[in-house]
């Protein structure tokens, strides 16, 4: 599914136009990007938190000349799914 069936399916499921949908889905999206940006935590109860992670630094390996190379520390934005999402996922047949 990508972004413009997501927004066809939030306009069928509340009765708002897809204008609307799309509009709605892209300040929650960009708010829980600036929200994680900025160090914070969102968590959605039944879907799951975003979050910032600290990658630390290490030891890398070019693989065509296998020369070592250090990879800086970073930050990251990570996903944590919840239980219900989890479980749903778990028990969908293909």
């Amino acid at each position: 599914m990508n972004k413009g069936e997501l927004i066809d399916a939030v306009a069928d499921k509340t009765g708002i136009t897809k204008k609307q949908a799309d509009a709605v889905l892209t300040a929650a999206t960009e708010a829980i990007v600036e929200a994680v940006a900025n160090g914070d935590k969102v968590t959605l109860v039944g879907f799951g938190t975003f979050e910032p992670r600290d990658r630390k630094a290490r030891e890398g390996r070019n693989p065509k000349t296998n020369e070592k190379l250090e990879i800086p520390a970073t930050r990251v934005p990570g996903f944590s799914a919840g239980k219900n999402f989890k479980e749903l996922v778990a028990a969908a047949k293909d």
